[in-house]
């Protein structure tokens, strides 16, 4: 009985430190993604949300409706791949979760 309840434990403290890891994997992930006329680099977290943000002079060619549409186009593209890659520690833990 103590060996089962010993094994329990030593399953639940593996699986909790892994759980610290994947929490600090997904906290760690930032995504830069340029425009492809090099006007707007955007570095955003893994929830999205914007961390940086950076406007050649190329922005000065741009109208205002061209420079939101590059903005917004940029960092969507940023935030997609943002929450792919969260997406992707996820599903590597819940495989490890599996074995």
């Amino acid at each position: 009985m103590n060996q089962a309840m010993d094994e329990l434990e030593a399953r639940a403290n593996r699986t909790l430190n892994r759980l610290r890891d994947l929490a600090d994997q997904m906290a760690e992930v930032r995504v830069r993604e340029t425009s492809s006329d090099g006007a707007i680099t955007v570095v955003v977290d893994g929830n999205g949300t914007l961390q940086d943000l950076t406007l050649s002079t190329a922005i000065a060619k741009l109208t205002p409706a061209e420079f939101e549409r590059v903005l917004v186009g940029t960092a969507g593209r940023a935030a997609q791949r943002a929450f792919a890659e969260r997406g992707d520690l996820v599903n590597a833990f819940n495989e490890e979760l599996r074995e």
